[in-house]
C-alpha cells in the first residue's frame, strides 16, 4: 500500500473551496479528468454520505462512495471499483482556514492489483500526485480568477 498526500493553499474562503472540491464534476476542468458524474446523491447534500461518484481519468476509471461528510471541513471516500483494479483503504480531503485562504490536504492510500502490482503502484503514485495537484491548481484558478473590469482600456 502507498499513501499519497498533496497540499495546497487556495486564496478563497473555506466554504467556496470545500464546495468546489466536493463537487467532483468540477474536476473535468483539469485535463487529467475526462468525465465525472454524480451517479447517486448523498444524504443531506448531493455529495454527502452515500453519494456515488463516477470518474474517468486519463489513468483509469473509478467508482467512489462518500463515507464521511463534514462541510466545510472535510470528506472521506473509498474507491469501490476501478480499472485498472486497485485496493483502496481510504481517501480524504480536509479544509482548514489559514492566513491567506484555505489549506486543502488530499490524502489517499491505495495499491494496484495486478501482476507486478507493487511496481505498478510505485509507478502510479507520482501520476496520481500530479493529477491531484493539477485538480487543486484548477480549483485555485477557478476560485481566485478576477473578472475583467468593465470599460477597461476605454477613455471617457
Amino acid at each position: 500500500m502507498e499513501t499519497l498526500t498533496v497540499r495546497r493553499v487556495i486564496a478563497a474562503p473555506i466554504t467556496d473551496v470545500f464546495d468546489w472540491c466536493a463537487t467532483s464534476t468540477n474536476y473535468t476542468r483539469s485535463p487529467y479528468i475526462l468525465k465525472a458524474r454524480l451517479a447517486r446523491p448523498g444524504a443531506g447534500a448531493p455529495y454527502g454520505v452515500g453519494a456515488v461518484r463516477l470518474h474517468t481519468w486519463t489513468i483509469g476509471y473509478f467508482r467512489e462512495r462518500i463515507t464521511a461528510y463534514d462541510a466545510p471541513h472535510g470528506f472521506d471516500y473509498t474507491v469501490e471499483r476501478s480499472v485498472p483494479a486497485s485496493r483502496h483503504e481510504f481517501g480524504r480531503m480536509t479544509f482548514t482556514e489559514v492566513d491567506g485562504g484555505t489549506e486543502v490536504v488530499w490524502t489517499t492510500r491505495f495499491e494496484v492489483r495486478a501482476p507486478f502490482g507493487a511496481a505498478l503502484t510505485r509507478l502510479a503514485k507520482p501520476l496520481i500526485a500530479h493529477a491531484f495537484a493539477n485538480i487543486l491548481a484548477t480549483a485555485d484558478r477557478a476560485l481566485t480568477a478576477r473578472p475583467a473590469t468593465a470599460g477597461r482600456g476605454r477613455a471617457r
